[in-house]
């Protein structure tokens, strides 16, 4: 019996080693409306590409940031402290592509035509886009919050520019540093 007690122990207090991991690797994404949206980070597939995320969420870089390219049926694209689509934050990281599939919710970051230009910019895919898979870093998955992305202000056909105003992320936080 006191096997079992003691094995019991570790299993919860490594359960809350995992949990606090966890919120380490979790970021929320408020929207308008009062909508959140929860991204599990992928450290163990893109630690350079998570590192920087996390490092510009807690800089505040991300608060207000427009999504200035969305796509029905494809993609919304933010985090172009210019609104543009052509500026970005932090140092260019080279990319960490993986096996991880582009399935409905996945993160992943934008970049130029060279693989080793991402810097702060990265889409949501709307549904399935496995034509990335392999093409551009995917570093995380929304596991809450999808019906949000979902009602992001879409752009032109095509394009997928916005007309003023576009919705952007109110405010974007690592989980580890809310109080809640």
């Amino acid at each position: 019996m006191r096997l079992i007690l003691a094995f019991a122990a570790v299993l919860l207090a490594s359960a809350g080693v995992a949990a606090a991991a966890d919120k380490e690797n979790t970021l929320y994404i408020d929207l308008k409306d009062n909508c959140r949206v929860v991204i599990e980070m992928r450290p163990d597939l893109a630690p350079k590409h998570v590192a920087q995320i996390k490092k510009l969420a807690r800089e505040g870089k991300y608060d207000g940031v427009v999504f200035h390219r969305v796509i029905d049926g494809f993609m919304a694209q933010t985090g172009d402290p210019t609104g543009t689509g052509t500026g970005g934050m932090g140092d260019t990281l080279p990319a960490e592509f993986s096996k991880q599939p582009h399935v409905r919710g996945a993160v992943s970051m934008a970049r130029t035509s060279d693989p080793n230009s991402a810097r702060s910019q990265f889409f949501i895919v709307f549904k399935d886009s496995n034509f990335l898979d392999g093409q551009y870093t995917l570093w995380g998955k929304v596991v809450s919050g999808m019906d949000c992305v979902d009602r992001i202000k879409k752009g032109a056909p095509g394009s997928g520019a916005v007309a003023a105003p576009p919705d952007k992320m109110i405010r974007v936080r690592v989980a580890a540093d809310v109080k809640e």
